[in-house]
């Protein structure tokens, strides 16, 4: 039984573009922010998302494969 429902194909992409989109807008405002690492790793963390399953769970469960 999987707990999280994967996103369909449309849905990454459109996902990937919005998040392409805000990071090219604010850009230039971005420049002279001085918390901008925390932004651009939100905009990270959309671009990953490729389902309901939260990215950190994601990551530590395709890591845990790495070592076992």
């Amino acid at each position: 039984m999987n707990l999280y429902h994967q996103y369909s194909l449309p849905h990454l992409l459109l996902r990937r573009l919005a998040t392409l989109v805000v990071g090219l807008v604010a850009l230039p405002f971005m420049l002279f922010y001085r918390d901008r690492s925390r932004f651009y790793s939100y905009l990270h963390r959309c671009w990953c998302k490729t389902s309901t399953q939260p990215v950190w769970l994601a990551q530590a469960e395709r890591a845990a494969a790495d070592f076992y």
